[in-house]
């Protein structure tokens, strides 16, 4: 065995086959001492139990590999592989506290975290100053995201020498910059977005004057199991639903950083929305996964969804487009809305494909379903489209929002995705992108310059070509375009009347209340206090003013 061993909590075992990973496997070349040592003992018992039992008839193989996964029955009792590893590794008296940056995926990943961390015995700190350990979960999908991670590490670290704090990374980046963080004395852990469960073994070995790592990928961690600590506003939820992404977009990092796509079964989904509606505190839950719509369960049998599944119109897919009886997406978020009809459902991010007519028609059903889709175009040429690797066309995705207007109904409010000058585009692409968003005509856009990611496709196939200042020009011409559409919408606003759902005190002013409408639009409550309009709360108000990204109204 080279280097040192990285074991995973759920055993040396997975699925009948071991699954050993070393430095060496991952083309680091660090020595021993930066890598974890926690388990190589306890691997090297488990491979020579291994070896014991395949000699032995007392135990079939098959009762040995369930044993390891931590699901063979003792009497009436279930073996927790994962429960005996936070017991071997509890503390007491120590405290975390984790930053999270990017997406919502990675909040939710924090809410999974704390879990992980406070049933090994950690409690939560506000204060990052007075925390034993210190995460960071950390974003890849741009080199800005990642520099501004950097740079939060680089204080960490001449806060640390003086603290003696535990650092850690976690996230996308943790996988992607693994030798950088190591070699370069940032940290002291490095876990990847499907190794939480070994965080309090990772620890443990990091107090030992040992860095610690692992970022293995799973094909089949979902955290199912584990109940979120939620950590955000007390009325709102994020509930995972799918990992990973099968895509492979040209331009994107996340195949590489989060691994391939596999969903969470059906039914732990909607027992967590159970469990969310008991509390009778939330009031919206966000479906979560980089590829939410593609959603699929494949373990419970549904024949009504039938044997055979078709992307949306005009759409292709990557891969082959995976076939057989299961729960799709729309199916599940029918169920989940059925769950609570109190309750506000959004969920995000979804790929156009995915959109199929009858995910649309589930939308147009739940009233309680948010009036809102997210529809990622990256461009509105169909040139780069194909370079991107999106699957469809100009045409295709114009169609689909014909569609979705017409089905859920003239109220639906659409926002999307945009990368500027991306390899091989030309003016004339460029045109056609400012094109699309005048027809279109979003209520909200996420505008980047392109920022080629190594390991991509991208990368190893297409030449970068666009000059930095042409991105930059380009791009403020998109962000210029929108302002210019959006306001015209905001001026049909005014006189309007929603319902809010009031999120807490205004950015410019704490004594007065903001929330959001039923779809994308912020509403500022300009006669609201915190005492009559409290966070949480439903209010009726009249728009009496509005922007291209935000209302002003006065309640009703």
């Amino acid at each position: 065995m080279n280097g040192g061993l990285v074991r995973s909590v759920r055993g040396a075992c997975s699925h009948g086959r071991l699954t050993w990973r070393t430095c060496s496997q991952n083309g680091l070349g660090l020595p021993r001492a930066m890598c974890s040592q926690a388990g190589n003992v306890q691997t090297q018992s488990r491979l020579d139990t291994l070896r014991e039992k395949l000699q032995s008839d007392k135990q079939p193989f098959a009762d040995f590999v369930k044993r390891e996964e931590g699901i063979v029955d003792q009497g009436e009792e279930e073996v927790s592989l994962f429960q005996q590893q936070m017991e071997n590794h509890r503390v007491e008296g120590k405290e975390y506290f984790i930053e999270t940056l990017g997406c919502q995926m990675n909040f939710a990943d924090s809410e999974i975290v704390a879990s992980v961390l406070e049933g090994a015995g950690y409690n939560r700190s506000m204060d990052m100053s007075a925390a034993d350990v210190v995460l960071v979960n950390t974003c890849a999908i741009r080199e800005n995201a990642e520099e501004k991670a950097l740079q939060r590490l680089r204080g960490l670290r001449k806060q640390r020498k003086k603290t003696g704090q535990q650092v850690g990374v976690l996230g996308c980046m943790a996988e992607r910059m693994k030798a950088t963080l190591l070699e370069g004395n940032l940290v002291n852990v490095v876990a990847g977005p499907d190794s939480y469960r070994d965080l309090p073994s990772l620890l443990s070995v990091a107090r030992g004057e040992e860095q610690a790592m692992n970022v293995q990928l799973s094909v089949d961690e979902t955290y199912a199991d584990i109940a979120p600590v939620r950590m955000g506003d007390s009325w709102h939820a994020y509930i995972s639903i799918t990992r990973g992404c099968n895509n492979m977009c040209t331009y994107c990092i996340v195949p590489f950083t989060r691994g391939r796509e596999r969903s969470r079964t059906a039914n732990s989904i909607v027992e967590e929305v159970k469990r969310v509606s008991s509390e009778g505190r939330i009031k919206e839950i966000t479906l979560l996964g980089q590829n939410v719509n593609s959603y699929y369960d494949k373990t419970e049998k549904d024949p009504v969804d039938g044997d055979t599944y078709k992307l949306a119109e005009g759409f292709s897919d990557t891969y082959k487009t995976r076939q057989g009886s299961g729960v799709r997406f729309a199916k599940l978020l029918d169920r989940v809305a059925s769950v609570d009809d109190t309750i506000r459902i959004r969920f995000t991010s979804p790929h156009p494909k995915d959109f199929t007519d009858d995910v649309l028609t589930v939308m147009a059903k739940h009233k309680n379903i948010c009036n809102s889709i997210h529809l990622p175009a990256q461009s509105g040429s169909n040139s780069v489209l194909k370079a991107m690797g999106r699957g469809y066309t100009r045409e295709a995705y114009l169609d689909l929002v014909r569609r979705a207007r017409n089905i859920i109904g003239p109220e639906l409010e659409l926002s999307s995705d945009f990368i500027s000058g991306f390899c091989g585009e030309t003016e004339e692409d460029h045109q056609q992108t400012l094109s699309l968003m005048d027809e279109v005509a979003y209520e909200q856009c996420f505008m980047f310059a392109y920022s080629e990611r190594k390991k991509t496709r991208a990368y190893h196939r297409l030449d970068d070509d666009v000059p930095k200042d042409v991105k930059l020009r380009r791009l403020a011409e998109v962000v210029a375009k929108f302002r210019e559409v959006s306001q015209e919408k905001a001026k049909t606003q005014v006189g309007k009347e929603y319902e809010i759902l009031v999120e807490g005190p205004s950015r410019r002013d704490e004594n007065i209340m903001q929330g959001k409408t039923h779809g994308l639009r912020r509403c500022v409550i300009v006669d609201s206090t915190p005492e009559t309009c409290p966070s949480g709360s439903y209010v009726k108000v009249k728009v009496i003013e509005a922007n291209q990204t935000t209302l002003k109204g006065k309640l009703i």
